[in-house]
């Protein structure tokens, strides 16, 4: 039976997979379909449109147009690390109260 750990990663993989399909990379399209689908919170809290263009921009790091996974999970490592921020400091927070 795998562990939490195993698990998280083969979603991770899964989840690539599953919006690139068989060409094996995003394309700036199939980022927002996945960013729609997987991260709607996310979404919804930008205040700007262009959100999902410019973490393209920075995810697509030879301009080809393409996302592959390395840059992908560079893409949830950020997201996690931003999440768990949030939770650190609102959990001093709320031990302060």
């Amino acid at each position: 039976m795998p562990s939490q750990m195993e698990h998280a990663m083969e979603t991770m993989m899964f989840t690539f997979h599953k919006f690139a399909g068989d060409k094996g990379y995003l394309t700036k399209e199939d980022l927002r379909v996945l960013m729609e689908k997987e991260f709607p919170g996310f979404l919804e809290n930008q205040k700007d449109p262009l959100v999902v263009d410019k973490i393209m921009k920075d995810l697509d790091q030879c301009r080809d147009g393409k996302v592959g996974f390395q840059s992908f999970f560079s893409l949830i490592a950020g997201l996690t690390i931003a999440c768990n921020d949030y939770f650190v400091v609102h959990m001093k927070q709320k031990g302060k109260k």
